[in-house]
């Protein structure tokens, strides 16, 4: 249902919702009622049908939570297990209001219309984007232009995204942190480069690809050549990869998109090609045939974080890949090794994979172990070959575990291999790449799959006599999180990049203090991580990525060792003029062939901070920019990106990549859980941002990769999160919330209810600009900052609010501390602006003709707080603030992207700290205030006050605020009653401070007799709780703590009550009821 908004009566009432600042007329700058009507058509909203029928069932759920609520308060605490406020609550649809002023990519949007009545999010951040990319506000060059250009740079690249994937709110939070330290930077004045990319991803995008192949056309990609293949890619990236790119664009990132860079455009692939030419050259990268992470359904190493260590507490199955039934994991089989020559001797063993028993070429024990001391030296018989294999002593083995003997395959263990190799013995590789037994393993189980070659190894042990039992056993299980197959650690030869003396340059690094990290904390994972650092293995079996530069000379051998002859070159041509010299033959009769791995993708996205800026080449971008200012990315990435760039950014340029880190936790939802497709929970930001129906949740979750009951339990999850959908909260609303938290900290626990709050911020911030705008009218001309004076102390307290707001957004920017700026900038609009100054002013303006001062004041507080907004709430910003009124004379900034963001030294001199001091006396007088005419339940009266202090010029403080005392308090007049004057008979008293009494008047304003009757019936009701929250005993101290803090709330209350209840009896005694008169 598409609706076109205009302001008519009915209309406006329908969607303006009822607060004390849209109650006031909504004109804008520049727009009389009568323009606004002729200019009604760019806007429309839509809603869902039968609005009267969601009326009346949003009127029900509100009577049902409010009948929960009240049951809650009578039981005197929260019930145990209760879900979060907002988990699963409805909320209420709001309009959904379109620009829809015809507007060309990059024209700037049409602000001389009428603002919808409330915030819309699709109105707001219609157009802004590709107006702010066209005018060039987000490069560098641009930015030396600024009037406060500062000279400095401030340069940051993203952390380049899988270009197979889409970006989810853990990606949506780095993006928030980022775009609002580039902002504010930009804003300052400094030439600011953030640089877009994304990664080509090799196992993931060749795995997509390959997996589409076989779905439209039945193919493999080994039916395609190799270049075919790779077309394939290349035209599924061109048709695919725009994804991440229009995500970012919503989330608002800044980034100069005429510098985007892929890691495999070829600018990049040079770079790459060049960095492992020079790390050969100086001695870093080696050839060698050592233990990998192997998938055997990829056929390809792969890197650790691609390994998910999966515990297991038992006996437990798993559907593998390639695999027709379940395979069982979790058991510890017990096996004989009969010792030679003693018939009834054995040393038994236990292990949890007797696949690799063919590969066992010893046994160990620890050389302390009495128990085997007689063996010493001796030879067992293995129980399936009958060969004689070796017991060894050796101090890393573990006596208490199990038997005490463990046997050593150095083919397919990490730690047999290093056991293997300190006793020389030779690896026996059983297992091949596609994960099916070798020749080695004889007739019997060459070509078996491993795991129904352990089925038919267990029997045959058996048959033998030499099983010797089956027990439950915890474990961690190796997985490929590609995959999903078992990880099998296979001996291969492969390019190894040596990282000793690279790691201990890093660890250095962070040790002298010239690479500082952030939260510090992190330092002691980085330095155990590099005190432990072995090679990295850096070859790819995969077609898509960079094939690595590195040619075998056939039939060529190196000198006196009989291995291959391998060169390293940037071209063939140039490997080939260096295996000439190596081999001494002529060029023409030498024979090269290519490596045909790749180079696994952690290499080039290592490269990334000054690949993307033109290395190697001495490019001006790279001169200016490098090293860069600082990294933010997620702690998840710190070893295996960050430790890697400052391992190849220090040994390729000579200098660190970057000098600072940021550091942010993981994104759980609002139960603490990790975020897991699995568990249904992953959210696209642009569901949170747009909203989505819960049926278009589910449908996503058909689209992945989920087993059925990985499915169902995800689908599960999801009714169960959000049984009505996700609501259009938009991305000013999602960025603020993801800012909010302490993302240096603990992990980052998000819930959409905390998203929707801070929409409903933007809605009070939008609200507050109507009001504005509608006080500064049409003739309204902003005065220079410097020269606005006060003319009221209630105007100087919200300007040095405001100044103190500046002062306390600059301070958190400095230390990037994001959660301190947007808790001062929520403080400053709600409580200072919203809840105090616009409801104090109204009265003012209301007086004919206006006074002066406080517009200007509104303007201030408009155009600094949106400025102090903007690197955080873009679109809002930037959509309220192009509506203020310019300032005469000065060079206006044509965005507020690039306008001047507010200083502690340019606002200054509206800083009032006493004062300051003072007012917030004033506002805890309101809430006592406040607090007495709900006690006395006065709605609609406005009692007199009096103030009364027993120390001599205390009360000389409330003298200028005697006005917006009674406005904000909703009384009468407010006078000072002089000390040791007796109070008016009959008027209610309320202390205020040790020496301050409040009186408020009563007589005449309240039935004392059925009012009684009402605080009566409120005190047994109270009374209830307490009694219920004496007898009951809580289980934790937490509950303990919660119980104490509502007892000590209720007993105040009655306290409370009773004083009410005196004061009420003493106007029952003074006189009668009105009913009597």
């Amino acid at each position: 249902m598409l609706r076109v908004w205009s302001a008519s009566p009915p209309l406006q009432t329908l969607l303006m919702p009822r607060s004390p600042l849209a109650s006031l007329p909504s004109r804008c700058w520049g727009l009389g009622p009568s323009q606004a009507l002729r200019r009604s058509h760019p806007l429309s909203t839509q809603s869902e049908p039968c609005r009267s029928s969601l009326s009346r069932r949003n009127h029900e759920a509100k009577q049902k939570r409010q009948r929960e609520k009240q049951m809650a308060l009578e039981a005197g605490i929260t019930p145990k297990g209760k879900a979060p406020a907002g988990s699963s609550k409805a909320w209420t649809p709001k309009e959904v209001v379109l620009y829809e002023v015809p507007t060309e990519p990059g024209e700037k949007k049409d602000v001389y219309r009428l603002l919808p009545p409330a915030y819309s999010p699709r109105y707001v951040e219609a157009a802004w984007y590709s107006w702010w990319v066209r005018e060039g506000f987000f490069k560098p060059e641009y930015q030396t232009r600024l009037p406060q250009a500062t000279g400095e740079t401030f340069s940051m690249c993203i952390p380049p995204p899988n270009v197979t994937g889409s970006l989810h709110i853990g990606h949506a939070l780095t993006v928030a942190i980022q775009d609002a330290l580039v902002r504010w930077h930009r804003m300052r004045g400094d030439q600011v480069l953030w640089i877009p990319g994304s990664d080509h991803a090799g196992i993931a995008t060749q795995a997509v690809v390959e997996k589409q192949l076989w779905k439209e056309r039945g193919m493999r990609r080994h039916e395609l050549s190799r270049e075919k293949f790779l077309r394939e890619v290349w035209k599924w990236k061109d048709e695919k990869g725009g994804e991440i790119s229009e995500q970012l664009q919503a989330l608002g990132a800044s980034l100069d998109w005429d510098r985007e860079c892929f890691t495999m455009d070829a600018g990049f692939s040079v770079a790459v090609t060049e960095a492992f030419v020079r790390l050969y050259e100086a001695g870093l990268l080696y050839r060698s045939q050592q233990l990998v992470n192997w998938s055997c359904t990829l056929r390809s190493a792969i890197s650790d974080i691609e390994v998910e260590s999966r515990p297991l507490p038992g006996h437990t199955e798993l559907q593998l890949p390639g695999c027709p039934t379940p395979v069982s994991f979790g058991l510890l089989v017990s096996v004989a090794f009969p010792v030679d020559g003693e018939p009834d001797a054995e040393v038994v063993v236990g292990t949890t994979r007797p696949e690799t028993l063919p590969g066992d070429v010893a046994v160990a024990v620890h050389p302390d172990d009495s128990r085997y001391t007689h063996l010493h030296g001796r030879q067992l018989r293995h129980p399936l070959t009958g060969q004689l294999l070796p017991l060894i002593t050796d101090s890393t083995v573990q006596p208490h575990v199990g038997t005490g003997a463990v046997k050593v395959t150095p083919a397919h263990s990490p730690a047999d291999a290093e056991l293997g190799a300190r006793h020389g013995l030779s690896p026996l590789s059983v297992i091949a790449e596609d994960g099916t037994m070798t020749s080695l393993c004889g007739d019997w189980l060459q070509g078996l799959h491993r795991f129904v070659a352990r089925e038919k190894i267990i029997s045959a042990l058996r048959e033998r006599g030499l099983f010797r039992g089956l027990q439950n056993h915890p474990m961690v299980l190796p997985i490929c999180s590609r995959s999903g197959d078992v990880i099998e650690y296979l001996l291969k030869s492969q390019w190894f990049v040596r990282c000793r003396e690279m790691g201990d340059r890093a660890a250095q690094a962070v040790e002298s203090g010239a690479l500082e990290l952030s939260p510090s904390f992190h330092q002691k994972n980085w330095q155990h991580w590099f005190s432990h650092i072995g090679d990295w293995c850096v070859s790819r079996q995969l077609w898509w990525g960079h094939r690595i530069p590195a040619y075998l000379v056939v039939e060529e051998h190196m000198k006196g060792d009989g291995e291959d002859c391998w060169v390293v070159g940037r071209t063939e041509t140039e490997a080939r003029k260096i295996a000439a010299e190596l081999t001494g033959r002529s060029e023409a009769e030498l024979t090269l062939q290519r490596d045909p791995d790749v180079l696994d993708t952690w290499f080039s996205s290592a490269l990334f901070p000054f690949a993307a800026l033109g290395w190697p080449q001495e490019t001006p971008d790279l001169a200016r920019f490098y090293p860069l200012s600082l990294l933010e990315t997620g702690s998840d990435l710190l070893l295996f990106w960050v430790g890697r760039m400052v391992m190849l950014g220090t040994q390729l340029t000579g200098q660190l990549p970057f000098t600072k880190v940021l550091l942010h936790s993981m994104v759980r939802d609002g139960q603490g859980r990790k975020m897991s497709k699995s568990l249904g929970n992953v959210l696209d930001p642009r569901d949170i941002i747009s909203g989505v129906e819960l049926q278009v949740l589910q449908e996503k979750l058909k689209d992945g990769n989920l087993d059925s009951t990985e499915l169902a339990i995800a689908a599960a999850a999801q009714r169960k999160d959000f049984p009505h959908g996700i609501p259009e909260c938009g991305t000013d609303a999602l960025r603020f919330a993801l800012c909010s938290h302490r993302a240096l900290g603990g992990d980052v626990h998000l819930s959409v209810s905390e998203v929707l709050s801070s929409r409903h911020f933007c809605n009070k911030i939008w609200n507050a600009l109507r009001f504005i705008l509608n006080a500064l009218g049409e003739g309204f001309v902003p005065q220079p900052a410097e020269e606005l004076s006060p003319s009221s102390p209630t105007d100087a307290w919200i300007l040095s609010r405001l100044a103190h707001t500046a002062q306390e957004c600059e301070r958190a920017f400095l230390a990037r501390e994001l959660p301190l700026i947007t808790h001062a900038l929520h403080h400053f609009w709600l409580h200072s602006l919203c809840d105090v100054y616009l409801e104090a002013v109204k009265p003012v303006l209301s007086h004919s003709p206006h006074p002066q001062g406080p517009p200007q004041v509104l303007f201030s507080c408009a155009d600094v707080g949106l400025r102090l907004l903007a690197p955080l709430m873009p679109f809002l910003a930037e959509e309220l603030w192009q509506r203020l009124p310019p300032r005469p004379g000065s060079n206006s900034a044509p965005s507020i992207s690039v306008a001047p963001y507010p200083t502690t030294h340019s606002l200054e001199h509206w800083r009032q700290p006493a004062l300051e001091q003072h007012f917030s006396q004033v506002q805890e007088a309101v809430q006592v205030l406040r607090a007495l005419r709900a006690t006395y339940q006065l709605t609609k009266a406005r009692p007199r006050v009096l103030l009364q202090s027993s120390e001599p010029g205390e009360l000389s403080l409330f003298k200028p605020f005697l006005e917006p005392l009674a406005t904000l308090g909703h009384c009468g007049a407010v006078g000072l009653l002089p000390p040791g004057v007796a109070a008016p008979s009959g008027w209610a008293q309320a202390p205020l401070s040790d020496t301050i009494q409040v009186y408020m008047e009563l007589q005449g304003l309240v039935d004392p007799q059925a009012h009684l009757a009402l605080l009566a019936a409120r005190r047994r009701k109270l009374q209830k709780q307490l009694d219920g929250l004496m007898a009951w005993t809580p289980s934790g101290g937490e509950e303990e703590t919660k119980r104490q803090q509502r007892l000590s709330s209720l007993q105040l209350e009655l306290s409370k009550l009773d004083k009410a209840a005196s004061h009420l009896r003493q106007l029952t005694d003074a006189c009668p009821s009105p009913k009597e008169l």
